[in-house]
């Protein structure tokens, strides 16, 4: 199991591709003819990014047991 510091340093290192791959798209979007099939590989990664994003914030959540 991990620790939540572990948790946490792999949900910084995620955050962190989302924002560089969001980056990269919008510099994409910019050029003169744009690349649609390498834009919609990025924007899937970033997708998956942003669900894996979820996943370990929820982990970081106590169980609240009644």
């Amino acid at each position: 199991m991990d620790t939540e510091s572990q948790i946490r340093a792999r949900l910084a290192e995620l955050e962190a591709e989302h924002r560089a791959l969001d980056s990269a798209i919008g510099v994409m979007h910019e050029q003169a003819a744009p690349d649609i099939f390498a834009i919609q590989r990025l924007k899937k990664r970033k997708l998956q990014l942003k669900d894996a994003i979820q996943r370990l914030r929820s982990r970081l959540i106590p169980d609240l047991n009644a």
